[in-house]
């Protein structure tokens, strides 16, 4: 069933996606009203309408297209953690972050995407990660490749000798700890930045645009995506403990995902050195 629905289904999510967008998310950009905004877990933690309602259209749309999957969305799980026990069923899960960069979106700023990943079993099958105003509309396939805008995109390697440009955690979302865990990125030999969006962060790294990411959480829907696109285009990706990141948690803390596999490795031993 998936595997026909992989061969003929792509673009109705596709679909389903942009329109989604256009009718949740769009018509509330720049014009979010202070009581459609609400903060979960802190300040920097945000949720607006525009999330939830996205969300709930694409989890009716997306269950429609695949009749007896599934929808493990970050909204979803906010309200009932139980939610997060599909990943490791046997149903096909659809991974949902209605907007990926929520921050931006609430203060009017055009990075921020939203993101759709078909896994089963814990597989990664295809993903979307949609930036609406930006115009980028990037799809991965396993075993098929990455696009972006029906071209295909490639990461390639890093320039010899360059100083590696790596977007790490945000720093207002990690704790002292987690600060020190990512300490090691400080060298000589790699240009650290806070993250955007986690979804167009990946994106960048599929391009070529950007070395590297370093990440200390690991919540499905802002990793699903982007890891199957990097992964695609020809990167690589590990945890600190140097197994491939696991959608069901779990994982040692932080990973990387990199334009190439000797980029993950150098980045991992910056990372193990902080330890």
């Amino acid at each position: 069933m998936i595997d026909e629905f992989l061969a003929g289904g792509l673009d109705a999510v596709e679909e389903a996606i942009r329109t989604a967008v256009a009718d949740q998310v769009m018509p509330r950009y720049r014009q979010l009203a202070a009581h459609e905004i609400v903060e979960k877990k802190g300040p920097h933690d945000l949720v607006t309408v525009a999330d939830r309602q996205a969300e709930e259209q694409l989890t009716d749309s997306l269950t429609k297209l695949l009749p007896g999957s599934v929808v493990v969305g970050e909204e979803a799980v906010h309200a009932d953690p139980a939610v997060l026990t599909a990943l490791g069923g046997d149903a096909p899960v659809w991974i949902v972050d209605p907007v990926d960069g929520t921050r931006q979106f609430v203060h009017g700023d055009p990075g921020f995407a939203t993101l759709v990943t078909l896994a089963h079993r814990e597989e990664l099958l295809a993903s979307w990660t949609y930036a609406p105003v930006l115009g980028q509309m990037a799809i991965a396939r396993r075993g098929r490749g990455a696009w972006l805008g029906g071209e295909p995109i490639h990461s390639g390697s890093p320039e010899p000798g360059a100083a590696l440009r790596v977007a790490v955690s945000h720093y207002d979302f990690t704790t002292d700890e987690e600060k020190r865990a990512l300490s090691g990125l400080r060298a000589p030999d790699a240009e650290v930045r806070p993250c955007g969006s986690a979804g167009l962060e990946y994106l960048n790294v599929a391009r070529g645009l950007l070395d590297a990411v370093a990440f200390t959480w690991e919540n499905a829907w802002d990793h699903a995506a982007g890891l199957l696109l990097v992964g695609e285009a020809g990167g690589a990706q590990a945890t600190l403990g140097g197994e491939p990141f696991r959608i069901t948690g779990g994982n040692v803390l932080p990973f990387t995902a990199a334009r190439d596999e000797p980029t993950v490795r150098h980045i991992l031993s910056l990372l193990a050195a902080a330890g």
